[in-house]
């Protein structure tokens, strides 16, 4: 292992907002620019949800 390590670069919102889109229009067919300005409108498109982290967690007894 080298002692000369650069430390991770966070990724540019540009960068992540490309990233998604891509990968996105790859799994759905749609066209990259369109799910682009879908994401950079600051429109939630799924406002009525919440991601498992932000939520109590349930008991899984019964």
């Amino acid at each position: 292992m080298s002692a000369n390590r650069h430390p991770y670069k966070t990724p540019s919102q540009d960068a992540i907002v490309r990233a998604v889109a891509s990968s996105t229009a790859i799994e759905t067919g749609q066209r990259i620019a369109a799910i682009e300005a879908k994401l950079r409108s600051g429109q939630p498109q799924v406002a009525h949800l919440s991601l498992a982290l932000n939520r109590p967690a349930r008991s899984t007894q019964r």
